[in-house]
């Protein structure tokens, strides 16, 4: 199918952007299009006008500092994915940018774009939400930022106002004592996955002293919404019935609530013990190195 008819604007400048999107209330952004575009041709939306931001200057960057990775709207998924600082600042980024799709669409779709268009089959809302990073936007009332616990309100659903450009997100850097784990099922490579966990867990002590102090876990394609479940102090082998209480899974065509819930309990024992691993590596000193 073609997409409904639209008017299209590329501007220069992102007050222009601005007042393009408060001017035209039925508005949509484009940046890397990997998932407007298809809604557009099979006419699942249609907006009166696409603002392409793409000219806008300054939104491509990936910035690593001692806090976290701060990603600009316009930075490709391929971009975070390639990063070494952002890989060592918060690996948990590039584990879950390698289960994005394919090749090609990372090339040319942004982290940014992934996360406001708030599909809760998607890797990165999880993994914000569970890093409990946030977004910020720039509208007609200025810039303002959205922590993750508050970005996401329904199916497809953010809490962006349709006169707001997201510009850019931040995750947070993984703590000392962490480590993290990400996995996920897919019928085929690059498919949406069935199910996906992420997996946050810190450490604190050292030899029989060693104590798991959080474990937190970000789930994708189990409920309407990327969801977390806080599983500190629950044996591993139970966490993941302990998450289906906080989970909603469903039916739908490509996978039964029961096969879903099947996929959580395994997929959960499965991220939690290699983040556990993944925290106990990283307080391991290398031989050899300081």
């Amino acid at each position: 199918m073609k997409p409904a008819p639209f008017t299209y604007r590329r501007p220069a400048s992102l007050d222009d952007a601005v007042d393009l999107l408060a001017g035209s209330p039925g508005a949509k952004v484009l940046a890397g299009g990997q998932s407007l575009v298809p809604l557009l041709s099979m006419r699942l939306a249609a907006p009166e006008m696409l603002v392409d931001i793409n000219a806008l200057p300054g939104l491509d960057h990936v910035r690593c500092s001692a806090d976290g990775v701060r990603v600009g709207a316009l930075a490709r998924h391929s971009a975070v994915l390639a990063s070494a600082e952002a890989r060592a600042t918060q690996p948990l980024l590039a584990l879950a940018l390698g289960n994005v799709a394919h090749p090609t669409i990372r090339n040319r779709g942004t982290s940014v774009g992934s996360l406001v268009h708030a599909d809760a089959a998607a890797e990165l809302p999880a993994v914000l939400s569970l890093l409990g990073g946030n977004v910020d936007v720039v509208g007609p009332r200025g810039r303002r930022t959205i922590p993750a616990a508050e970005l996401y309100v329904g199916p497809l659903e953010s809490s962006v106002r349709a006169d707001e450009i997201a510009v850019e997100a931040f995750f947070p850097a993984l703590a000392e004592g962490g480590g993290v784990a990400f996995a996920e099922l897919a019928r085929r490579h690059g498919d949406y996955a069935l199910c996906g966990v992420a997996a946050l867990v810190r450490l604190e002590g050292d030899g029989q002293d060693e104590r798991v102090v959080e474990a937190r876990l970000g789930y994708l394609s189990v409920c309407d919404v990327p969801t977390v479940v806080d599983v500190t102090g629950v044996a591993v082998e139970d966490a993941g019935d302990v998450a289906l209480r906080e989970l909603d899974p469903a039916d739908d065509i490509h996978a039964t609530a029961h096969y879903r819930a099947q996929l959580v309990r395994v997929l959960t024992e499965r991220v939690l013990r290699a983040a556990h691993d993944d925290a106990r590596a990283r307080r391991t000193p290398v031989e050899g190195l300081p």
